[in-house]
């Protein structure tokens, strides 16, 4: 798996093992910490201080700002209505979906196994937990978790 020559790498981005990454086109700022299998594709702004953990998929459309934590196996989403065709059954091409962008907000925690939809906003310090399902906005420093993932009180989480 390549690093494209087009990726804007800060020098003290940190990638141990960069031949098991695949990244094309996309911008990583310093400090960030990129694990293996982990594929982040054209037009990918991630800020600084990020961790990226292992088999991530950072698709084109969104920006992750700085010190913003992506656990693993975290799966991002940029077309609400995927489909191989068009309904005259051709292969869709590049002009054939609606890219929706994605932004993961300074200091944002998303757990392991979690997908995030497309155009949907996560807020400053917040915290999706594992395995959940982010289909709405989440709001700066709640806690969301599930499928929806939806904010729960702290006294629910304990029950």
């Amino acid at each position: 798996m390549p690093i494209n020559e087009n990726c804007q790498i800060s020098l003290t981005t940190r990638i141990p093992q960069p031949e098991l990454v695949n990244l094309y086109g996309c911008s990583i700022g310093p400090e960030t910490s990129i694990g293996p299998f982990v594929e982040i594709q054209n037009g990918v702004t991630i800020g600084d201080k990020c961790k990226i953990q292992s088999h991530s998929f950072i698709c084109e459309g969104v920006t992750i700002e700085d010190q913003v934590f992506i656990g693993h196996g975290v799966i991002f989403t940029n077309d609400r209505y995927p489909a191989a065709t068009n309904r005259n059954g051709n292969l869709k091409g590049l002009s054939d979906w609606n890219l929706e962008k994605t932004i993961v907000r300074r200091g944002a925690a998303i757990g392991s196994g979690s997908t995030i939809l497309p155009g949907v906003e996560i807020g400053e310090s917040a915290i999706v937990g594992a395995g959940s399902v982010v289909a709405s906005n989440v709001e700066a420093g709640s806690t969301v978790h599930g499928n929806p993932a939806t904010t729960h009180s702290v006294s629910s989480l304990n029950e």
